[in-house]
């Protein structure tokens, strides 16, 4: 099995469990890793045969578009979610960063899931 990573996609989304925290959005890092068999891909280097992680990048960037979250637990699997079913790779993990306390680096949370 293969991989393709987007890393550190920079996105705004309104989330946090305080009214006031999802007034506006707030920046959040996604990385995004793609598995998928990419054989016929190598072997006719046509985007056909493989994971447009453009278009992923696309769809990312505007998953947040009218929506909200109260947690990033519930944003993550439902970016999970919408990845596997919208560009069928083999499996999916999502990690979503969040800048909410100022004494850490960040916050994260991590999912993995398989297409069934």
């Amino acid at each position: 099995m293969s991989k393709i990573s987007i890393v550190d996609l920079e996105v705004f989304y309104r989330v946090g469990v305080p009214d006031a925290e999802r007034a506006s959005a707030q920046r959040l890092l996604l990385t995004v890793e793609l598995q998928s068999d990419f054989t016929a891909a190598a072997k006719s280097d046509a985007i056909a045969d493989t994971i447009d992680y453009f278009a992923v990048t696309q769809r990312l960037l505007k998953f947040g578009a009218g929506r909200e979250w109260k947690l990033i637990e519930k944003l993550t699997v439902d970016i999970a979610e919408t990845v596997l079913k919208e560009f069928k790779p083999s499996a999916v993990s999502v990690e979503v960063k969040k800048f909410i306390i100022p004494e850490a680096r960040y916050v994260s949370v991590k999912v993995e899931q398989q297409r069934v």
